[in-house]
């Protein structure tokens, strides 16, 4: 019988780019998509997760075909939502005004969901794992989830997700090992995309 601690690898995957309307993914994004899943598919995924919209079970669903037999299960925790908003008095001076006017937009319905879902998903998805054996799992998600994940692993302020832009399809890896702080292994990486794919779904500001 196996017993004791193991690490997780948590595959933090932003959706493929999507249509305007949201619906599902353009050609582009179903070529990422499927891109990735080529990837991944020497991983030892145990289960792929991913947000209820259409754009991130599209995604998914392309990832999970490159490979055989890879469960789906979608979950609300994986989706898209504002992890948490800031007060001013959070904030940096010389760049609260220019967060909380991008939060402006959000309804308080957004702002009291938003985070008892990002608790949920710290939960669900992070942390070591039990059975002694390693377990890698990937999710499907939205920019905001996976922004953070990445700073809850940082041990950042919670204000800290602001800022932190992913590119669609794009890879980021996180290790949660037993008695150890997480460690970010991979971060918006795009390495199997060919340039033409790369740097959707993020101001031209951020590219690189």
């Amino acid at each position: 019988m196996t017993t004791g601690t193991a690490a997780r690898h948590l595959y933090l995957v932003r959706h493929g780019e999507a249509l305007p309307d949201g619906s599902g993914l353009t050609e582009r994004g179903r070529r990422q998509a499927t891109l990735l899943g080529r990837r991944l598919r020497d991983v030892p995924l145990a289960a792929v997760h991913h947000g209820p919209s259409a754009r991130a079970q599209q995604t998914a669903q392309l990832i999970a075909g490159q490979s055989d037999n890879l469960p789906l299960h979608v979950s609300e925790a994986a989706g898209d939502h504002v992890p948490y908003v800031p007060g001013r008095e959070e904030l940096p001076a010389d760049a609260a005004g220019h967060y909380l006017q991008f939060l402006d937009g959000a309804t308080a319905e957004e702002r009291e969901r938003g985070p008892v879902l990002a608790r949920e998903a710290v939960d669900r998805f992070t942390g070591p794992v039990g059975g002694g054996e390693d377990r890698h799992e990937l999710v499907v998600t939205h920019n905001f989830l996976v922004a953070w994940l990445v700073r809850d692993a940082m041990r950042a302020p919670k204000w800290r997700w602001l800022g932190l832009n992913h590119c669609n399809a794009a890879l980021t890896v996180i290790r949660y090992a037993p008695g150890r702080a997480p460690s970010v292994l991979v971060a918006n990486d795009m390495s199997h995309l060919p340039a033409e794919l790369r740097w959707t779904g993020v101001p031209a500001e951020s590219r690189v």
